[in-house]
């Protein structure tokens, strides 16, 4: 029996982007809202994802700023680096934005549940405790936001030291001199640029073809040969047989490919992750889930249970913080009757910040072409960008697709695709370009600031039209 019983509009279970934002947006609209999770509010993008990942990339940036800083004239000698420290601002970093976001759902008046939520067949949702105490609560509207887990190999016992996950990787405690990142996906580009920026011999092992799947080919291209030059080792189409912990456990041999090895340190299983609902007891609730773990939703993120949504990594969309964070906000409008337009999946945009960054939304080239469209592309390099040699970052390009008109120039744009220098921050004109349907001629109009790295956006508009300048 439950100690005791709680009514709300709305119960959310899990406090990641998807449940935290769907808890602000519909306290926002007046909805009561309980919200529970059984860690800490945040999610894996605050505590173990985007938000300490993206640290360890700036102390890799900082680290290059400084050891390069001799082009500019400013002579600091080599750098060092203590690895501690960084761990410390690190975490200082997560707990001010936890502690913020407690504070404002707090401040919202949303109800904080601490321990884990249990759906139940009648749809109240039972929170048990740490120290085993119950809560039923009730709520006209349930959200499942359980988020995921790291997937693993058969093989690869995770350990924290000689094999760990991206969970494990991003407290580990020493950097390795050496290490073998198993898969090459955006999790695993991102450790294995990081670690290569501050000193750790890299092999990238991917399954796949290639590395950074999904990716426009001339992107991929772009970081497959920064990551060359600065000494990372990338094996494309080989799969991993297991590996062998050394006598005295420092390091381990790796199997791979064809009867190839390699020793290293630390091996990082970066090959996604996987829906959690372990914990969410639906199947005794009707919810259904397919059998990779995912609940199944409709368009509005609707469960095959009458007024349950799911929303995040709980679901077969893509795992990305800023996504959770849409569908959060469009379950809340269905909820609240509002008739919200499904999240349009195919043009959302993405930021990978390895070095070099990057980032696209919409269609890549051989995306554009398999779906029946005749294509012309634009591409322009950060070579020939003023603002690009000023700050001594040349490698990258701006890549337009757009529809081919009978003229041959560009009609509405389809795709727009960078790899360069603050490419995460630079995507925002080409996100709206796609996802307003613009065209090559109404986006090629709007002026550039010069010297800007956004002029390369324009410049590969403008080309589009059948006239350039540079």
């Amino acid at each position: 029996m439950s100690d005791q019983v709680n009514n709300h509009d709305v119960v959310i279970v899990g406090g990641g982007p998807g449940g935290y934002a769907a808890a602000l947006y519909g306290a926002s609209a007046g909805l009561d809202i309980a919200l529970v999770e059984r860690s800490k509010v945040g999610g894996t993008c605050l505590h173990v994802g985007c938000i300490p990942a993206k640290e360890l990339l700036e102390t890799a940036a900082v680290f290059r700023h400084v050891r390069d800083a001799a082009q500019f004239g400013i002579n600091a000698g080599p750098p060092s680096l203590d690895w501690s420290v960084t761990l410390e601002r690190k975490q200082r970093i997560i707990d001010q934005l936890w502690k913020g976001l407690a504070a404002l759902l707090k401040g919202r008046k949303v109800t904080v549940y601490e321990g884990t939520g249990r759906l139940n067949p009648d749809r109240s949702v039972t929170v048990t405790a740490a120290d085993g105490a119950t809560t039923s609560v009730r709520a006209g509207n349930v959200v499942l936001a359980a988020g995921s887990v790291p997937r693993t190999i058969p093989g690869f016992e995770v350990d924290g030291r000689l094999v760990t996950t991206s969970d494990e990787m991003l407290s580990i405690d020493r950097l390795p001199t050496s290490a073998v990142v198993i898969g090459g996906g955006a999790i695993g580009c991102e450790f294995a640029s990081m670690m290569a920026d501050l000193g750790t011999r890299v092999t990238i092992l991917e399954a796949m073809d290639k590395i950074l799947p999904g990716c426009d080919k001339d992107v991929a291209d772009v970081v497959v040969r920064s990551f060359k030059k600065r000494g990372i080792t990338i094996r494309t189409g080989v799969p991993v047989r297991g590996h062998r912990p050394s006598a005295d456990g420092r390091s381990t041999t790796v199997d791979f490919g064809e009867g190839e090895s390699i020793e290293v340190q630390t091996v990082v299983v970066s090959i996604g992750r996987r829906p959690f609902p372990d914990l969410l007891g639906l199947e005794a609730t009707g919810v259904a889930v397919d059998q990779r773990g995912f609940v199944q939703v409709d368009p509005l993120c609707r469960t095959t249970v009458a007024g349950v949504h799911a929303v995040g990594d709980l679901i077969a969309t893509p795992q990305l913080a800023h996504v959770a964070f849409v569908e959060g906000m469009t379950v809340i409008k269905d909820i609240l009757g509002e008739a919200p337009l499904p999240v349009d999946y195919e043009r959302i945009p993405w930021a990978i910040y390895c070095h070099p960054e990057v980032a696209f939304a919409g269609y890549s080239e051989e995306q554009a072409v398999a779906k029946g469209y005749d294509v012309v592309t634009s591409k322009h390099r950060h070579a020939g960008n003023g603002r690009a040699m000023i700050i001594g970052d040349t490698e990258g390009i701006v890549k337009v697709i757009a529809e081919r008109r009978p003229d041959g120039t560009g009609g509405r744009v389809l795709g727009v695709h960078m790899v360069g220098p603050w490419a995460t921050e630079q995507l925002g004109q080409g996100y709206l370009a796609v996802n307003w349907e613009a065209t090559v001629d109404e986006v090629a109009h709007f002026i550039q600031p010069h010297p800007t790295i956004s002029e390369l956006f324009g410049e590969s508009m403008l080309s589009l039209t059948g006239r350039s300048l540079h």
